[in-house]
């Protein structure tokens, strides 16, 4: 039974009152959509009761990971799978993607969802020394994720790769790589520019730390290869800088917004174009961002902006810095939303964020409606409150 109100802490060590919203946003389900192709990254379910340690194998609660993509299909939202969001090198290794790429591929075929899955390097992880690995090693690796994800019949996401960007000594060894890989795919890929405020290892990602010419140089992929692009993510929090470069692409090649800061602007687009999505944020905003596209699909942009608009303050709150973090927020809302029974995460990592974090994450989206049972949310977030020691 909840009372209607609950004492949250703020940034400032202080509690509040908080009265959480009686009714969720209504939603409906449905067909994909036309205007826009749109992704959610979508996080993984740990086994709570699994024993492990943080860095251990993943323990993973399958049919719970599972039932939250079948959601998301069904209100019309494709997978990108096994990407950042899913922990993928932050508690998620290389076998534990494999076979959540296997048992996805297999999901989305079974229930006709639109799926694709992350292509990277991780087989090879740092040693003491670093990324002690050659190019050849690099590629090899890359080889051997794009045969799964094809095998499984899943479009490829090929992924920044750590190991790369710790042993390219410059552009031609990223063009070197990435041209043998796009030559070698067998259907369109999609390539994705992760910043280094969602993984510092990517650092100078392109062979610079001029964001201007590592640009070039990701365009000069595309450019050699334009038939195996079907789009590009980017993911610098920077929308100038994605508008710019999205107008800079050959005819046919798509821009997948993965600016989780400026993501309605981007979708709405203007008059010389419009990025698609490919975003963790859509992970717990999923009913609700399919609900806005399905507005635009109407070309009600101004109805598209009034729905999604209101939900970026809980977007930036939840990828602040350090923005690599950001999956805490996620799962935890998946918990409050009822989606899992618990909140544990792989690795341990439901211990990233603060308390007071997590209070205003759950403000933020109760505001938004987007908790189907609030009281169910209501009485998960004063649980988690008491093993902090708060009293309501």
């Amino acid at each position: 039974m909840t009372d209607g109100r609950i004492q949250l802490p703020g940034a400032d060590g202080r509690l509040h009152t908080y009265t959480p919203r009686p009714d969720p946003l209504p939603v409906t389900t449905g067909a994909p959509f036309t205007a826009r192709t749109v992704f959610s990254a979508a996080h993984v379910v740990a086994d709570p009761y699994a024993d492990t340690t943080p860095d251990s194998p993943a323990a993973v609660d399958w049919d719970a990971t599972l039932a939250f993509r079948r959601h998301l299909w069904s209100h019309g939202l494709g997978v990108a799978e096994a990407m950042d969001t899913a922990q993928r090198g932050m508690g998620l290794d290389w076998a534990g993607a494999a076979e959540l790429i296997r048992r996805s591929s297999a999901e989305a075929k079974s229930v006709g969802g639109l799926i694709a899955c992350g292509v990277g390097t991780d087989q090879l992880a740092a040693t003491e020394a670093g990324y002690p690995y050659t190019l050849d090693e690099v590629r090899a690796a890359y080889e051997e994720q794009l045969a799964l994800v094809e095998e499984s019949g899943s479009q490829a996401i090929l992924m920044a790769s750590r190991a790369l960007a710790a042993v390219a000594k410059g552009p031609e060894d990223y063009l070197e790589v990435y041209g043998h890989l796009l030559r070698q795919a067998a259907e369109p890929v999609i390539l994705h520019w992760l910043g280094p405020m969602f993984d510092p290892a990517l650092e100078g990602y392109w062979g610079s730390t001029d964001l201007d010419a590592a640009t070039h140089t990701f365009l000069q992929v595309i450019a050699a290869h334009p038939d195996k692009v079907d789009g590009i993510k980017v993911s610098l929090l920077d929308a100038q800088r994605e508008i710019d470069l999205r107008r800079k692409l050959p005819n046919g090649v798509r821009c997948y917004t993965g600016d989780d800061f400026n993501y309605p602007e981007l979708i709405a687009g203007d008059d010389q174009g419009f990025s698609h999505a490919l975003l963790g944020i859509f992970d717990p905003l999923g009913p609700l961002a399919a609900e806005a596209v399905r507005v635009l699909d109407t070309g009600d942009k101004a109805g598209f902006r009034s729905l999604l608009d209101p939900t970026v303050d809980l977007s930036r709150h939840l990828f602040q810095a350090p923005t690599r973090f950001y999956k805490t927020g996620v799962v935890f809302l998946a918990w409050l939303a009822g989606h899992q029974s618990h909140f544990t995460m792989v690795g341990g990592l439901q211990s990233a964020r603060s308390l007071p974090h997590l209070s205003r994450a759950y403000e933020l989206a109760d505001g938004l409606g987007l908790f189907p049972d609030p009281a169910l949310a209501e009485t998960r977030m004063k649980n988690l409150l008491s093993l902090y020691g708060v009293n309501q």
